[in-house]
């Protein structure tokens, strides 16, 4: 049996896909659908059983879940909100949530793989590399994240199973609509464009060009080649970054909306004053360590990414089905 937590949502219902498409079903998916707009992300995915994660989470607090042989677990359930504050429900959710079903994995040897995130390198001025010296939380989502690859690297010399955290950069494609405002540039852009005929991009802020901040976009499809990648090779624990290495520009990324759309502009908006000193305006992963491992599944060329979920968007909406 796999789970797969935030099966329902945007990373973890391309897992159940991808598995899926790999023939595999045997599948537990863990969500929360009190909103019920992800239950859309499940249409058309073939899985054995759904939890609820609240009911999941109580289970792997006390020790009580008991399901049979688990193959192996994809943690991606977590609050992804970096504009909420509530630091104690984040805390609660994303960090001490994540330490029992990783005790609870570390126990039985079972294969855990979990999203963390490149907000974790804060403004990036230290760096990209998955070394404590680059690290910083500007708020309680990314500190939530920080705190327990912290904790992982406390664990990883007594387990005797895999545990591999990936630090996400900026992913985006299908099935994100239920993220709102956390969403990705192009899910929010092409929206923009297609209802009001153009989009508008932050100015320049902190020695950065109108729309020249910069950020390493990755596919949604590549994360979980890397995630799968891990998973067929259990030797392999530890933090990685996931992202393509490659940084592009706001700029960039929102020209291959315009192409496909075939019309449009850009406008500049001032920079928003309750981002500053809070906001990343360089990501770029130093994949050193992933490709270290062998990993040679290549990452899909931003204009052929942008494009391809431009047609999704068209299409369903951005949902598969």
């Amino acid at each position: 049996m796999k789970i797969v937590t935030g099966g329902a949502g945007f990373i973890g219902s391309n897992i159940v896909k991808k598995l899926n498409e790999r023939g595999i079903d045997d599948i537990i998916v863990i969500d929360d659908l009190t909103d019920g707009r992800k239950c859309r992300n499940l249409q058309g995915l073939d899985f054995f059983d759904y939890i609820d994660y609240e009911d999941f989470a109580g289970e792997m607090a006390d020790g009580s879940f008991d399901y049979g042989t688990i193959d192996v677990i994809f943690h991606e359930g977590a609050c992804s909100d970096t504009m909420n504050y509530d630091g104690r429900y984040m805390m609660k959710n994303n960090y001490e949530g994540s330490k029992n079903i990783l005790h609870y994995c570390m126990e039985r040897k079972i294969p855990f793989l979990y999203a963390s995130s490149a907000s974790t390198y804060g403004s990036g001025k230290n760096g990209f590399r998955e070394e404590p010296a680059c690290e910083e939380a500007l708020n309680p989502y990314a500190y939530s994240k920080l705190q327990f690859d912290r904790y992982v690297r406390r664990m990883l010399p007594f387990s005797q199973g895999q545990v591999a955290g990936f630090r996400y950069f900026n992913v985006f494609g299908p099935q994100e609509n239920h993220k709102d405002r956390m969403a990705s540039l192009i899910f929010q852009k092409y929206r923009e464009l297609r209802e009001k005929g153009k989009i508008t991009l932050f100015e320049g802020t902190a020695g950065y060009e109108n729309g020249g901040q910069i950020r390493d976009f990755i596919y949604v499809n590549d994360v979980v080649n890397v995630l799968f990648y891990f998973w067929e090779h259990p030797e392999l624990s530890g933090i990685y970054n996931c992202g393509t290495g490659k940084g592009h520009t706001f700029n960039e990324f929102v020209s291959g909306i315009i192409s496909y759309c075939g019309k449009g502009s850009v406008e500049y908006v001032p920079f928003p004053e309750i981002l500053k000193g809070k906001y990343q305006s360089y990501t770029t992963a130093d994949t050193t360590k992933l490709m270290a491992t062998g990993y040679d599944k290549g990452f899909t060329p931003l204009e052929e990414a942008v494009k391809e979920y431009c047609g999704i968007l068209a299409k369903n909406g951005g949902y598969y089905a």
